[in-house]
């Protein structure tokens, strides 16, 4: 969106300017470098090539040494961190690469439930390719991928799932997770299955060798595939801020005011009835734990309310800048920060922000949009989409319709999983299953507001 692109510009060109002036010593270092001759090396050798991406930035997450890598059923397109993702745009995530001949699954490399799947999916790969393949050796699965992607993660959950699914006693072994990035340093092998016995092979995060541009650095830095210490937590803030401002996620929290009011007066009625409830349950909180409940829901709120009585204009820079200075002011409230100088209070605040964006506490983003084809539409199951915000239009080519002329309704999308019949107009009128059609050039205006 262009209200964000000052934000990304500025975060993206400190990311590069970091990388310049430290060359490789923490991007592209000589033990990346080394680990990626090593995998480079083994991918001939192995059966199948995990690359793991990070599920919010589906195509900024890619592994450039994979990129040529003719597409097989041998490299699967893992989407880890799902439950940080949006699931609608998920879904279309995996279509678009369905259509591009790659195969793609959807994890959480946390959720023992979700990887018992995965699991049983890469075993019915393997069987497909046992077919082929009459020998009897040992089936070898490569995890590749950019660092803090969760390979560790995922390597650890899938051998503590397939050793207990296959009755196996023995010692488990781990790999090495972290939340910082880089932690991996050798690749790493670890038993996830018997009859026939399968292996996987954890291996270092490796980024590529270019600095890349400022739109997929600044995508990196706020996913954390980038070391904080490397750009300025404060900016990464202000774009989360952005990104939050100019999506629908913080609608969620609406019921949050009404919530906050009745738990006030629930502690006023405990308060007045002279228990001692109340100081107990505020005894076993602190207020410098930002992950509790209590806090996390008072952020919502805040946002929420903060947000909602803005009455600036969010496409306009100075405006969302300008609203996201009053955030900070009122989340240094609502994480109990102490308010004494600003710049310490925001770089807290900041900290505080990143934290519970990054473990899904403050909703459900995909800031990847999904590749335009020449025309600038967006090719999904043979439909053609335009990118309108947070919402998408079906569009025809028809060079007839001319830009100031109202908008048309064309057909009905019956496609449930789809944007299109879930689309928010700017009059805040859903047009349930209709799909809009305009040229793409034409200024999209909604059918019933006439606005654009």
């Amino acid at each position: 969106m262009a209200a964000t692109a000052s934000f990304v510009q500025k975060l993206g060109n400190a990311v590069k300017e970091v990388a310049r002036s430290k060359g490789s010593s923490w991007w592209y270092t000589p033990h990346m470098a080394a680990a990626s001759r090593a995998i480079a090396e083994r991918i001939p050798l192995v059966d199948l090539v995990l690359e793991v991406r990070d599920a919010r930035i589906p195509l900024s997450s890619e592994f450039e040494q994979l990129r040529n890598f003719p597409s097989s059923s041998r490299h699967i397109i893992v989407l880890n961190k799902m439950d940080l993702a949006s699931r609608s745009q998920l879904k279309e995530w995996t279509m678009y690469f369905e259509q591009h001949n790659h195969i793609s699954y959807g994890v959480n490399s946390h959720n023992k439930e979700n990887i018992k799947e995965f699991l049983n999916f890469l075993q019915a790969r393997v069987k497909e390719y046992k077919k082929t393949d009459h020998s009897s050796h040992t089936i070898t699965i490569m995890l590749v991928g950019i660092p803090n992607v969760g390979k560790s993660a995922l390597a650890n959950l899938l051998h503590h799932v397939g050793r207990i699914s296959a009755a196996e006693k023995g010692k488990l072994k781990h790999a090495i997770v972290s939340p910082e990035p880089g932690e991996t340093k050798d690749i790493s092998s670890l038993k996830i299955g018997s009859h026939p016995n399968i292996y996987v092979l954890d291996t270092p995060g490796v980024l590529p060798p270019k600095v890349l541009d400022a739109e997929v650095c600044s995508k990196l830095a706020l996913t954390g595939v980038i070391r904080d210490s490397v750009v300025d937590e404060r900016q990464l803030a202000e774009y989360f801020l952005a990104i939050l401002s100019l999506s629908d996620e913080y609608k969620k929290w609406a019921k949050l005011s009404t919530f906050e009011n009745n738990r006030l007066f629930a502690d006023y009625m405990v308060e007045s009835s002279g228990s001692s409830e109340l100081d107990k349950r505020r005894r076993k909180q602190s207020p410098k734990d930002h992950t509790q409940d209590s806090i996390v829901h008072n952020v919502r709120r805040t946002l929420f309310e903060v947000i909602s009585s803005f009455h600036g204009n969010l496409e306009d820079k100075k405006d969302l800048e300008r609203l996201i200075e009053t955030q900070f002011t009122a989340l240094q409230q609502a994480f109990h920060v102490p308010s004494a100088s600003d710049e310490d209070g925001h770089n807290t605040v900041s900290f505080k922000l990143l934290n519970l964006y990054r473990t899904g506490r403050l909703g459900h983003y995909t800031l990847d949009f999904l590749p335009r084809n020449a025309s600038g539409l967006v090719s999904i199951a043979g439909e053609a989409y335009a990118l309108h915000g947070d919402s998408s239009f079906v569009l025809c080519s028809k060079d007839d319709v001319a830009q100031t002329q109202p908008l048309m309704l064309r057909k009905r999308i019956r496609r449930p999983h789809a944007t299109v019949p879930a689309v928010q107009t700017q009059c805040r009128i859903r047009l349930g299953s209709w799909a809009i059609m305009a040229p793409p050039h034409a200024k999209v205006r909604c059918l019933l507001c006439r606005q654009p």
